[in-house]
């Protein structure tokens, strides 16, 4: 490809695009420790943009800023590194490569217009990496690879895109390949120029490649070419190559383009950037370049997400016009204890301004603690975030993303746009948070601040819900994995102030009669002045299963007064609410009153709600007391070779399989019945039996018995 030249960037001014076409968005896609920070990093100095590509070790980073990640040496958040290569303005969004922050990653998969997935040449493909990219195909998101560091020892430019081209299929073919390995690492040779790019004595040289590589050129060029000129225009093109014609570079890169910008056809890369004491050159930095500005679309090529009206309503269709009518969205939240909320926005169409004023729109995020809202704010400053560092903006255009601030109401998700004509943007995919995690204030003083710090996280963090369990009375933290919930803990503590603790997950059991019984209820109290009088009879059966509770009313002869009934059977759902052995509600039962007695004087409301619900609990003595714990239908998605294993787990939590059906793709979804006290932390469990392929949902069946060992077990616990 051509070379177009690192136009130096500024760093203390925000790079701009004069139109969307010269604007391209590009998230980083790949596993833990495949190099994703490094790359950024490296382009970024490749540019001019820093003047020295910060160390992931040293904590130096441009993308890995927030304290969390600066301790833990890996990202977990989604970040903005923008620059400048000839007049193209390329946003890089850095994205974790962790599962437990796949809702940041899927945000910046929504922010893009292609994706660069970072694959190691020394770890090659994870199971993470290989639903990402079946997701990027879901939506035909533009495609390429570039593997990194091909200058380790264990690392295998051919066995790792082998690999990549068994998983991703056959459209994945490389543009360049490594010359030496290892320590003998010297450069890269591009298939389509035919060149070798030399960076062996530090600084890139060309030169005509060496006769002992023209065989593997001649094989893997023509299978490039072939890849490309099947997705040309041009239908004459295949049949000038098969008779020998030498085609024109430049419009080889040109259909390149076509073929990357319909997901179809998917470039791959090379590069190598020395780290930790490790010397060497940092190489394919240029190649890597020219193809994210020359072969990815521009966000005029790529479909803008479904709009509507805030009613549901069909819209006018929306383009990306820097003149069009405002549609933008916020792809990520931050709150800042100084500078308060920071929205990074990608607008869609129109253009922001700063000190405009904006309609903020969010909806359909309520089970997950993000009320419906629809307002209009006041925009303050526009930025372009580079790591800490917020470069003012002007303007920002259809395409191209920016970061906002003072938006109070603004949150992960919602749709920014003209208050005259508010819009919607259909929401992106999001998983549900399946690891429960209950967490209580250490002291008074934190339980004071712990209701708006925890609001705050719930508006940057859509994969995070909130739940206030009002049977339990503990606070829930539904998260996506450990090291989610170990995040949120510490930015409650770093960020905000609050100290909490864990607490053991208490799961909401149920209590039921084991038979049927008599029970009595007398309250009699004479204390002086009016006393206290209310005697009850009741028989107390069980009911099946979800059947709740009834109450009949036997009572013959006016013996209990027609005006205290009432108030037995809110005595008895009373008594219900608190138990009557082991403290959990108790349900499924009939109660019918039979007898009773009253006074004239000292009988009344209060003292017959007192013997209703004695008269339960005296029952409740005279039979076995049942202990009924939820059960969950669980459907867990597995590749076919995981399924033996899985199957057996599920059985040994004392789950019922009820069957499997297979799903396109080699995988298998596996139905069946589990025990809510046994899947807790089900998330961490199968994401380690999978190695991160397997997902799973669930959704309350029913109560049942608990086995009576267990029932036991937890009642010495209780006490």
């Amino acid at each position: 490809m051509a070379d177009k030249g690192g136009h130096p960037g500024a760093p203390g001014r925000a790079p701009t695009a004069d139109r969307p076409g010269n604007v391209r968005n590009v998230v980083l896609v790949g596993h833990s420790g495949a190099g994703k920070t490094t790359l950024v990093e490296a382009l970024l100095a490749a540019t001019g943009t820093v003047q020295r590509a910060g160390k992931v070790e040293e904590g130096t980073t441009v993308s890995d800023f927030d304290e969390v990640e600066v301790r833990q040496q890996r990202s977990v958040n989604l970040a903005l590194a923008p620059f400048m290569y000839g007049d193209v303005k390329v946003n890089l969004i850095d994205t974790p490569g962790y599962a437990d922050f796949v809702g940041d990653l899927r945000a910046g998969l929504r922010a893009a217009d292609a994706a660069l997935f970072v694959i190691s040449a020394v770890d090659g493909i994870d199971g993470l990496t290989r639903m990402l990219w079946e997701e990027c195909a879901a939506v035909g998101m533009p495609r390429a690879v570039v593997i990194t560091k091909i200058d380790q020892q264990r690392g295998d430019f051919d066995d790792v895109l082998l690999t990549c081209q068994d998983v991703f299929g056959d459209g994945v073919l490389p543009c360049y390949f490594p010359v030496g390995s290892g320590d003998g690492l010297t450069g890269l040779i591009g298939l389509l120029t035919q060149r070798c790019f030399d960076y062996s004595s530090g600084t890139l040289t060309e030169c005509e490649p060496d006769a002992e590589f023209l065989d593997q050129i001649e094989e893997q060029r023509g299978a490039l070419i072939e890849g490309i000129i099947q997705e040309s225009e041009d239908e004459s093109l295949m049949e000038r190559y098969l008779s020998g014609e030498e085609i024109d570079v430049k419009a080889l890169i040109s259909d390149l383009e076509t073929a990357v910008a319909r997901g179809s056809f998917y470039p791959v890369l090379a590069t190598a950037v020395p780290h930790g004491d490790r010397p060497g050159p940092v190489i394919g930095m240029r190649e890597l370049l020219e193809v994210i500005t020359q072969a990815f679309p521009s966000p005029l090529e790529h479909p803008i997400p479904p709009v509507t009206g805030i009613d549901g309503r069909s819209a006018k269709k929306v383009e990306c016009d820097p003149d069009g009518p405002l549609v933008a969205e916020v792809v990520k939240t931050t709150s800042d204890p100084y500078v308060g909320r920071i929205s990074l926005v990608r607008v869609f169409s129109g253009t922001l301004r700063p000190d405009s004023t904006v309609h903020v729109s969010g909806h359909g995020m309520e089970d997950r603690g993000h009320e419906d809202h629809d307002v209009d704010e006041r925009v303050g400053a526009l930025t372009s975030p580079l790591g800490k560092t917020q470069r003012i903006a002007s303007e920002c255009r259809a395409g191209d993303i920016c970061a906002v601030a003072k938006l109070a109401r603004a949150e992960t998700g919602d749709t920014l746009s003209d208050p005259s004509t508010p819009l919607l943007m259909a929401p992106w995919s999001m998983p549900d948070p399946l690891l429960p995690v209950a967490i209580r204030a250490r002291s008074k003083a934190d339980e004071d601040k712990l209701s708006q710090a925890l609001g705050r996280l719930v508006a940057e963090d859509p994969t995070l819900r909130l739940e206030n369990n009002p049977e339990t009375r503990q606070l829930v933290l539904w998260c996506m994995g450990e090291a989610h919930a170990d995040v949120l803990i510490d930015r409650l503590s770093t960020r905000y102030g609050v100290e909490v603790e864990r607490v053991e997950l208490r799961v909401p059991l149920r209590e039921t009669f084991g038979g049927t019984a008599k029970g009595l209820g007398r309250h009699v109290k004479q204390s002086g002045g009016h006393g206290q009088y209310g005697i009850c009879h009741v028989d107390v059966e069980p009911l099946p299963a979800g059947t709740g509770f009834e109450f009949v009313d036997k009572i013959v002869g006016g013996v209990v007064p027609r005006q205290f009934i009432p108030s037995v059977e809110k005595g008895v759902r009373q008594q219900m609410a608190r138990g009557v052995s082991a403290g959990y509600p108790l349900v499924d039962i009939k109660v019918t009153l039979h007898d009773g007695k009253a006074h004239s004087v000292d009988s009344s409301d209060m003292a017959f709600q007192a013997a209703g619900a004695l008269a339960v609990k005296d029952a409740a003595g005279r039979v076995p007391i049942l202990l009924l714990e939820p059960v969950d239908e669980v459907e867990v998605l597995i590749a076919d070779e995981y399924v033996g294993p899985i199957m057996s787990d599920l059985t040994s939590r004392r789950g019922r399989v009820l069957g499997s059906q297979a799903v396109p793709g080699g995988r298998t979804m596996i139905k069946a019945e589990v025990p809510q006290l046994e899947i807790v932390r089900y998330s961490i469990d199968l994401r380690s039996m999978s190695q991160g392929t397997g997902t799973f949902s669930r959704a309350f069946l029913r109560y049942e018995p608990l086995p009576s060992h267990l029932a036991d077990k937890l009642a010495e616990s209780k006490d």
